[in-house]
């Protein structure tokens, strides 16, 4: 896996790792391959931008979750992920990345994790790496970018 300081860049393929999340189960990102992923980095459970972020995926669901499964990661516990899946009704899986070995090798590693996000084509390899991200107009970003990527494939 890469090291702290990602150096994962767009036309690189995306590690594959597995994490559980808010009930237990174990995802792999290479489970999702044939679908686009948005693989989300979030700071915190339940705090103002992570619940902004993770809301605003949750209210575009229907638009996106036809053509893209969305995967939000932090270092939170499967019960702090369960508490604030159920709380705000998210309807994609959050990961439990509690050791932080997928955070670093992604290169969302700080004091919190940092908000990042991966767009990851069905074949695995990143099409898009989002570093600043403004968690309430993530998701519009996202579904804008699909539009332009899904069109250049074809």
């Amino acid at each position: 896996m890469p090291s702290r300081k990602s150096t994962l860049k767009e036309g690189m393929e995306a590690p594959d790792f597995s994490l559980p999340d808010a009930h237990g189960v174990m995802h792999q990102l290479s489970d999702y391959r044939g679908k686009y992923v948005l693989l989300y980095f979030y700071p915190k459970d339940d705090t103002p931008g992570c619940t902004a972020e993770a809301c605003a995926f949750r209210d575009h669901h229907s638009a996106i979750s036809d053509n893209i499964q969305v995967l939000g990661i932090s270092s939170d516990s499967v019960s702090s992920h369960k508490n604030f899946s159920e709380k705000f009704n998210l309807p994609f899986p959050i990961l439990s990345d509690s050791d932080k070995e997928v955070i670093k090798s992604y290169g969302a590693a700080g004091i919190y994790t940092r908000r990042i996000s991966y767009f990851i084509d069905p074949e695995g390899i990143i099409v898009k790496k989002y570093q600043k991200v403004e968690p309430a107009k993530h998701a519009k970003e996202i579904i804008g970018d699909y539009a332009k990527i899904s069109k250049k494939r074809k």
